[in-house]
């Protein structure tokens, strides 16, 4: 399912470009301004609900932080249970992690253990704001998996075709974006 081109405008034009953040030659990519805007934030949350209606999931797990927008709004929409995959020393019950690499360092994600319920082969959608690189996304990918959940799709509302990591997490799990920066 696409999104249709006046549908894919009223995104685009509500996200808006920041030069030169968090540091010099990054154009940072804003959706604090497609939240704010009631009619692309309809846009958006309608057309991820009629994707995502058949596609039987049990859970939708946004990653930090914000994945938890949409992932929670979805959720609910939806119908199913949401899941915050947060940043290290950020959840309060015993936890699995992933690190994973950035630019400069390494960082680390977790999920709580029992996030996706007892049951094994739970389905569950990652959800996040935006996929550059990947190492993040690849690393949520990999704790639902590991819970013994079944990661059956990630998406993201802006995926930056110019950078691999759409190409890496799709070894992992198909990958839906909205709108795709070149």
């Amino acid at each position: 399912m696409k999104l249709s081109k006046t549908e894919r405008k009223i995104l685009e034009n509500s996200i808006r470009d920041i030069q030169d953040f968090p540091k010099e030659g990054i154009v940072f990519k804003d959706i604090t301004t497609l939240l704010n805007n009631k009619e692309a934030y309809s846009v958006l949350m309608n057309h991820l609900y009629q994707k995502y209606k058949a596609y039987d999931l049990e859970y939708i797990a946004g990653i930090d932080a914000r994945g938890f927008i949409f992932g929670a709004a979805l959720a609910q929409m939806l119908q199913i249970g949401f899941v915050p995959i947060r940043k290290k020393g950020k959840l309060p019950y015993t936890t699995i992690s992933e690190k994973y690499a950035l630019e400069y360092g390494i960082d680390e994600i977790e999920v709580h253990i029992d996030a996706f319920g007892a049951e094994k082969g739970a389905r569950v959608l990652v959800i996040d704001d935006l996929i550059a690189t990947g190492g993040t996304a690849n690393a949520a990918a990999t704790l639902v998996n590991q819970t013994g959940a079944e990661c059956v799709e990630a998406c993201f509302i802006i995926g930056l075709t110019f950078l691999d990591g759409i190409k890496k997490l799709e070894e992992k799990t198909p990958v839906y974006t909205l709108i795709e920066v070149a």
